[in-house]
This record gives structure tokens, sequence and C-alpha cells, in this order.
């Protein structure tokens, strides 16, 4: 799968963007030019789309980049009863291909998405996306929605590349790594970190200092953290209840969920999600 590197010495420049649901399991994308990159992150479902670089199968946390040649048109190739997030936007620069992202020391101007992957916490794109709708609706400024553009695909690029940190025995890292999908496969649960102690065999105590050591912060922290993270993507693309949120992340109550949000986002759960209310929603 190829990917795409990006200078962002100067701002990436928005386009459009929006949230799209099929109208029905029916649906298929319409043929459309393709003037502009188009960035695609998957909410629910799965998308069958083709360009003249083939045809692509995009599933639920995937994404997917659709890159402008002349004459490239964009089309559906099967139905899809799907929804998914899309954010259209240009540069002024020649954009490059390379066949892989290797891990390398950081260049702080470039950015490297590739054409398709699953993007680690789709969610935390997917609130970016949203915040950049409601700017465009609240009458933000171009300048304003560029940067926010270019923030997007950063963090999408941040998901996809390796990145350089402490070095870990293969031991480590796997421990490390494992944690890190056990958190996230049981975000609806309650997890605690003795529980993850036994699961994996370990003491707790050396469990702990090994994942804070590497991720720079405390388990516990961190389990909260990515709670509340998926907490503000059901805020911003549900209409879930405060009570319903809390329930499905299984906090002992609202109270308790509400004054964790608070501490961890500087906002109420009420206060984010009117801050950014102003979805873009099409169904074609």
């Amino acid at each position: 799968m190829p990917v795409y590197e990006f200078s962002v010495h100067t701002p990436l420049q928005y386009e459009r963007t929006g949230k799209f649901k099929a109208p029905s399991p029916a649906w298929k994308h319409e043929i459309f030019p393709l003037k502009d990159y188009e960035l695609i992150v998957m909410t629910e479902g799965c998308l069958y789309i083709a360009d003249d670089n083939g045809q692509y199968k995009v599933t639920k946390g995937e994404h997917l980049l659709l890159v402008p040649t002349p004459g490239n048109i964009r089309y559906g190739y099967h139905t899809s009863d799907c929804s998914f997030y899309w954010l259209h936007f240009s540069c002024n620069h020649e954009i490059k291909q390379i066949p892989y992202i290797s891990r390398t020391e950081p260049r702080f101007d470039t950015l490297y998405i590739p054409a398709q992957s699953t993007l680690t916490a789709p969610e935390k794109v997917v609130i970016l996306m949203k915040q950049l709708q409601d700017s465009i609706r609240s009458g933000y400024d171009i300048t304003f929605c560029n940067y926010t553009t270019t923030t997007i695909l950063s963090e999408a690029h941040n998901q996809c590349t390796p990145q350089a940190g402490a070095i870990l025995t293969d031991t480590k890292r796997q421990i490390y790594n494992d944690i890190k999908d056990y958190v996230k496969a049981t975000l609806y649960k309650s997890i605690k970190v003795s529980e993850i102690a036994i699961y994996f065999g370990y003491n707790e105590k050396y469990l702990s200092h090994l994942f804070c050591n590497i991720e720079g912060l405390p388990l516990k922290q961190y389990i909260l953290q990515e709670k509340m993270g998926l907490a503000k993507y059901m805020l911003t693309d549900t209409n879930d209840t405060i009570n319903q949120i809390s329930s499905l992340l299984c906090f002992s109550d609202s109270h308790n969920f509400m004054k964790a949000f608070k501490k961890i986002v500087g906002l109420t759960p009420t206060e984010y999600r009117n801050a950014f209310s102003k979805r873009l929603l099409y169904d074609k």
C-alpha cells in the first residue's frame, strides 16, 4: 500500500468536510471527479469505493486517502451500508509517493499518510473532524480551517507512523503493546490494574512500572484517559445521554463519570457536547 509524503512547512488547504450516512443498505457511492485529496474515516459498516488507482474495502476504524490525478474519478463498486467522516483538502506543493513508512528520526515539517490503514484511535481523528465541522458552521476564517485540517492529517500521521521511543527488549515491547491492546478491547468494561496483572501473569507493581516508563503515564491514568477519549467520541457522534455513556463505560454512576470527565478534559460532558454540536451530515 503506497504512502504519501506531505510537507507542512505551510498548512494544508481546507476545501470541504462532512459526515456521511448511507440512506439505505442499497446505497452505492456515486461517480464523482476527484479534484483534490479526500480523507475518509469509517465509523460504521463497510465502504466499497474505487478510483483509477484501484478498488478499496474500508471497514470501521480504518482510513482511506484518495489522491487526485488528471481525469481521476471515485465511484462505488458495491452497495455500502455505512457511515463515515470525510475531508477534502489540497496543498500547494508536490506530494511524494513512497512504498512504506520506516522508523526514522522525526521530521517536523513532514507527514506520512498511507493510502489505507487501521487507525489506532480513530475516535481522536473523528473528534477533530467534528470540531472542524463545528468551526465551519460557526463561520471561522479559512486560516483556522487550514490549520485544523493540517492537525487532522497530523493525528492520522502519528497513528500510522512508527514512533521512535525508548530502547526496549522484545519482551518488554510485547508486554507494553499487549497491555494497550487489552485496554482498548475492554474499555466498555470495568478495568483494574490488578486484573490486568493477573491476566498477563505479572506482578502488579512491575507491570505498572514497565508501562509508565514507556508510556510516560501511570497505567491507571492511561485507562481513564482512554475511556475519556471514547466518551468524547460518543458525545460528539451519538445522541446517547450522559447516563447511557456513563453506563456503557462502566462507571459506578453518572456523577463519578462527570467528575472524571471534567478532571481529564476540563469541561463537563454537557459543555463538551454543546461546544461542538454543529455537525455537517450528508446522505449523498
